[in-house]
């Protein structure tokens, strides 16, 4: 089970920081990624998290978010300077003993 956190509203240019924890397993992921759907849109990569030094981005979010992780069973999404595409259902993913998880998915609205 993936248990997501931290969606809401925000203004354009602020700020947010999803969460996403596994639980429920002994196993640890082996990858962790944020995926988002905008309304009328198909599902998009985000961010993805291997290890420290293997991190994977969207061109339309490099520069912007950022994509961490302090323990084998939880990562972090830190969206900085929002803008109204990135309004979307946001979605976490893990790969776990080589099938998929994903979480419930949470709401991020960026609107003046």
């Amino acid at each position: 089970q993936l248990v997501e956190s931290g969606g809401g509203l925000a203004q354009p240019g602020g700020s947010l920081r999803l969460s996403c924890e596994v639980s429920g397993t002994i196993y640890n992921p082996t990858a962790m990624a944020w995926y988002r759907q905008a309304p009328g849109k198909q599902r998009e990569f985000v961010a993805g998290f291997i290890n420290r030094a293997n991190q994977k981005y969207s061109e339309s979010v490099k520069g912007r978010f950022a994509i961490s992780s302090d323990n084998a069973k939880k990562v972090y999404l830190q969206m900085d300077k929002l803008k109204p595409e990135d309004t979307a259902v946001y979605s976490c993913n893990a790969k776990i003993r080589g099938t998929d998880q994903w979480g419930q998915g949470i709401q991020v609205i960026v609107s003046s």
